[in-house]
């Protein structure tokens, strides 16, 4: 119904969210990663809408699973009442199947027949056209997110692993799998052949002889090389994938997979050109799969392609989505300041409405070692100093999603516990550094923060769950372009500045989406360069030359593409075309192995 999704946010911010906008028409994604707080919100929102609720505790057999498959279906249950209670109100100014037509875009068919409703002074033309719409109009879909890299093996008491399915993803896949829901997966975090291969075991995830996929599988990809080694890899499965939902590199918010230099507007142009050669290459190989499995499909099933990451008005939305061809868009990080769609503690709110473009930046605060957009001002950053300046770096690790280093130990820690931080930095005392080495080797150790509960923690606190750990600080990891959302907005106004009703940005320096990207890859390879200087191998700075040679093609591809973006002034293209000379310029004169220079 809606020409954009919500992307997951975090571990719990956007876990409610399909209770707060499905009814609208709205989508959004919740994660199903953290199996014990899953089961908190499913005992919190079954009292909220009066549901039973009977616990399933952490050690009955298959619990994790099987707390996915309660909550799950407690948001298919929950959304499809909501639902059928709006789709029967009737049109009055206050009631909620109005606020559903009046947050739709202009441009779509339901709407303007409610439109042509309201218009037509005709009983019996009003009353046909009421019961067309109410007929026509759909809830928003509830997806879930598994990070497919998240896959820990989970022992039993001898400490041997359990059996071949019981490891993180594997369990979080067959809770959604075994639901009632009908809706999408959303895979992140790159591929996991385990994972990918264990979708083969669910019938929901296959197509009927009519195409129709009860379940459908939705990649999130940086690239198009990566679209399709997964999408064969699925096909031979006799998968197909749905949607390649692609993300910016950087400009993104949570976990930030940086590209080897590609942008996100040459990504999508690579889409765009060869979007039917990927239907029919892998429909090729889909087919076959599906005929030794006894069905038989004579044409694909749809196929989609989304864009996400830092998109911040109207016009870089509706030009993404035309020029690009591209079934919607995400909108995530400004979300975060709509209380009726996700779930943010007031303090951290109050953090965020004060902060700077400069207090959002890619850290190195992630366990997993990849690049992680970081809130400097958030209460457990607050808490991470406190515990360095006491001489007690590090967490407590209740959870263990992360849990991966053995440099210590034979079972896997994670590397913000104050477990592997204490004898991590012993091993960096016994080395007697020079003091500039040690301190940005100290730093680096001690810059990893528990994600497991910081994620977690706002939305306990929102919603009043007491906690026996009672942990008060918070980890968000908004993406830089939350920085240009000054206010806390109500939903009609994110809504309405999505379609270009209304504007929310009144900062002159925000660059265009294009731009800010380009920056921050800009920023990375700088950052990576300076990293590399000591121990710089050919490998490495063969690696870095690419790099930087991929930008400026990038930029050449951006000079053409500039003139075409009719919907912006001719004052701002000319911005956004200096802006990317500038940007130019500065990479031609960075030099990937400075000793040379």
């Amino acid at each position: 119904m809606h020409t954009f999704h919500i992307p997951v946010l975090g571990l719990a911010y956007s876990v409610g969210t399909p209770f707060k906008v499905a009814k609208y028409g709205i989508s959004s994604v919740a994660s199903i990663v953290d199996d014990f707080m899953v089961e908190d919100m499913r005992k919190y929102y079954a009292e909220e809408f009066n549901k039973p609720y009977t616990p399933i505790e952490d050690k009955e057999e298959d619990s994790r699973a099987r707390r996915i498959t309660a909550y799950c279906n407690l948001m298919h249950e929950v959304v499809a009442e909501q639902f059928e209670k709006l789709r029967n109100e009737p049109f009055t100014p206050t009631s909620d199947i109005t606020r559903y037509f009046n947050l739709l875009p202009d441009t779509n068919e339901v709407k303007r027949l409610y439109l042509d409703m309201l218009d037509t002074g005709n009983k019996l033309v009003k009353e046909t056209l009421e019961k067309k719409i109410r007929l026509l109009m759909k809830p928003g879909s509830i997806d879930v997110n598994i990070m497919s890299k998240v896959d820990k093996n989970n022992l039993n008491a001898d400490g041997e692993i359990i059996d071949a399915v019981s490891s993180d993803a594997l369990c979080s896949l067959r809770g959604f799998a075994k639901s009632k829901l009908e809706s999408s997966i959303i895979l992140s975090a790159g591929m996991n052949p385990r994972l990918y291969s264990y979708l083969e075991e669910f019938q929901d995830f296959y197509a009927d002889e009519r195409g129709h996929i009860k379940k459908k599988i939705v990649l999130k990809v940086s690239d198009y090389r990566s679209a399709v080694i997964q999408g064969k890899f699925l096909a031979k499965k006799g998968l197909w994938v749905s949607e390649y939902r692609v993300e910016s590199g950087l400009n993104c918010g949570g976990h930030a997979f940086a590209t080897n230099g590609l942008l996100i507007g040459p990504i999508l142009q690579e889409f765009k050109s060869k979007r039917q050669e990927i239907i029919e290459t892998v429909f090729e190989i889909y087919q076959k799969a599906l005929e030794e499995k006894g069905v038989h499909l004579d044409t694909p099933p749809t196929m989609s392609v989304t864009a996400q990451g830092g998109i911040g008005t109207h016009k870089e939305d509706s030009f993404l989505r035309e020029y690009y061809d591209l079934a919607a868009t995400g909108w995530g990080s400004p979300f975060l300041l709509v209380p009726e769609a996700t779930s943010v503690d007031d303090d951290t709110l109050q953090r965020l409405l004060g902060a700077e473009k400069s207090d959002f930046y890619i850290s190195n605060s992630s366990p997993l070692g990849v690049p992680f957009s970081n809130f400097k001002k958030s209460a457990i950053e607050e808490q991470r100093l406190e515990r360095i300046a006491k001489g007690n770096p590090g967490s407590p690790c209740k959870k263990k999603f992360l849990i991966s280093n053995t440099e210590f130990t034979e079972e896997p820690i994670c590397t913000a516990s104050r477990q592997y931080q204490h004898l991590k930095l012993k091993e960096l005392d016994e080395k007697a550094l020079p003091p500039e080495e040690h301190d940005a080797a100290y730093k680096n150790i001690t810059d990893k923060i528990c994600l497991c509960v910081g994620l977690t923690t706002s939305s306990y606190i929102k919603q009043g769950i007491d906690r026996k750990d009672k942990k008060t600080a918070v980890s968000i990891c908004p993406g830089p372009n939350i920085a240009y959302f000054s206010k806390l907005l109500f939903l009609e106004e994110i809504v309405d500045h999505i379609y270009g009703k209304v504007n929310l940005i009144q900062s002159k320096n925000r660059s265009h989406v294009f731009v800010n990207e380009l920056n921050l890859y800009v920023e990375y390879l700088k950052n990576d360069i300076a990293q590399s200087m000591k121990d710089l191998t050919a490998k490495k700075e063969k690696y870095l030359e690419s790099f930087k040679n991929q930008l400026l093609e990038g930029i050449e591809y951006y000079k053409e593409l500039v003139p075409k973006m009719t919907k912006e002034s001719l004052n701002h293209r000319t911005t956004i075309l200096n802006q990317f000379k500038e940007l130019e310029a500065q990479l031609k004169q960075l030099n990937v192995n400075p000793a040379l220079a």
